[in-house]
């Protein structure tokens, strides 16, 4: 796969109705693809959207939503050989999964995932742990070996090729399940109360000071006591 994203397609192709649907039968309730990278991210996070539908936008966010923009209209496209699925529906019974594939382009009858991302190449669990999801379903979908695929960022214009290993598949699997008992509760997870939270979006909703500052006065009360 080529490290550079080209531009401009060369020709269209009709791609409706030609993909296999997520199955009506299907017994497990289905997580969005989405979900596991703001799990990977921050649990709390991930039970936030996903219990409570609290969401809010900041900087951050609203660059990730024009980063898909130019994506996100389902088409089929072929250019040197290679057929470009955009906003391809992805799902896996196996694993109660659906989403949406940024693009997935088809060599020789073989999927490529590729997730559009912001920011920098640099390595970052959630964005592994969302492609290799998407992998994952393409895998049930196609019934082929989906050995790799790529984050491509929008700020460089570059690809950073995954290997989607056993290491990275357990992690993934993991995850998966972690969130559908996520699901099935009503506590949110304490929070990580970290680096991460100053980016947050739901900062001022999830108040990830605030147990540790409730731990404080306990203590400090516990210890006027004696």
């Amino acid at each position: 796969m080529s490290d550079l994203e080209p531009n401009q397609p060369e020709a269209e192709v009709d791609s409706e109705d030609r993909f296999p649907k997520y199955p009506s039968s299907s017994s497990l309730e289905p997580i969005n693809i989405s979900a596991l990278a703001q799990y990977a991210y921050c649990p709390r996070r991930c039970a936030l959207i996903l219990l409570e539908q609290d969401w809010n936008d900041n900087e951050y966010t609203l660059r990730g939503t024009r980063a898909h923009e130019t994506v996100d209209v389902p088409e089929g496209l072929t250019r040197e050989g290679v057929q470009v699925e955009r906003a391809l529906p992805l799902w896996s019974e196996r694993l109660g999964l659906i989403g949406k594939g940024d693009v997935v382009e088809f060599v020789d009858n073989i999927p490529y995932p590729v997730e559009y991302k912001v920011g920098n190449r640099w390595a970052k669990l959630s964005d592994e742990v969302q492609l290799c999801a998407q992998a994952m379903c393409l895998e049930e979908m196609f019934g082929v070996p989906v050995p790799e695929g790529a984050l491509f960022y929008k700020t460089t214009q570059r690809r950073r090729v995954i290997d989607l290993t056993p290491e990275l598949r357990a992690e993934t699997l993991m995850i998966i399940r972690a969130v559908r008992q996520l699901m099935s509760q009503d506590k949110l997870p304490a929070p990580v109360a970290d680096n991460r939270c100053p980016n947050c979006s739901l900062l001022n909703s999830c108040m990830p000071e605030v147990p540790q500052a409730l731990q404080k006065l306990l203590t400090l009360g516990l210890e006027g006591d004696t």
